[in-house]
């Protein structure tokens, strides 16, 4: 079994998140492409001791860039949405 670390890249922090976290308390987090559903909820309740509710993922597609004449794209990644039991609240979002 992988360490919570690894399957938890970074928290995302963008006006959508906040948005969600604000009115739905979810949260937004970037995880390993093969993750699964499972694995980011036990991480992000071992990570910061609260319970998970639901875990819902999507993978972000990858996009063509240029620079000049070259052409190349972006790496894809994976996004996921933890939702928290009601009265739960991650304080690393709260300075945010």
């Amino acid at each position: 079994m992988r360490e919570a670390y690894q399957i938890i890249r970074r928290p995302l922090l963008t006006e959508k998140g906040t948005d969600l976290k604000e009115h739905t308390n979810q949260y937004l987090f970037e995880v390993a492409r093969d993750a699964n559903k499972i694995e980011i909820k036990r991480a992000v309740e071992s990570l910061f001791r609260v319970k998970v509710l639901q875990v819902r993922t999507l993978s972000v597609k990858s996009k063509l860039k240029r620079v000049g004449r070259f052409v190349g794209c972006t790496p894809g990644w994976k996004k996921a949405i933890a939702t928290l039991k009601e009265g739960e609240a991650i304080e690393f979002f709260e300075g945010a």
